[in-house]
């Protein structure tokens, strides 16, 4: 998965469409991304031990990492490539102007 936990991102798909966050949490196993304010949905806790009070809760859901683009510094959202330096080490960099992410 070319995202990763941190970076930023704008929403392209969905009903939230156009709205920009940073990824919260990735689930590669389900091709998943979280981003914190986007996709949020309310839902009806009990108060437990971990949370002690109950109630209606905002809770930012999954969505599928086809539906999100990396935001480059320069040129917005863009698609990511890797290049190999001299001393072997990857790293991703913008497919439009070349830049490190």
């Amino acid at each position: 998965m070319k995202i990763k936990k941190g970076d930023k991102v704008r929403v392209i798909a969905g009903k939230d469409r156009g709205l920009e966050g940073e990824v919260v949490r990735v689930l590669p196993k389900d091709d998943r991304v979280v981003v914190g304010g986007v996709n949020v949905a309310k839902r009806h806790t009990k108060p437990t031990s971990a949370t002690t009070q109950g109630g209606i809760i905002d809770k930012a859901m999954p969505l599928h990492v086809s539906n999100v683009a990396l935001l480059c510094v320069k040129c917005g959202p863009t698609r990511v490539g890797y290049t190999i330096d001299d001393s072997g080490t990857k790293s991703r960099v913008c497919a439009k102007c070349g830049a490190e992410l």
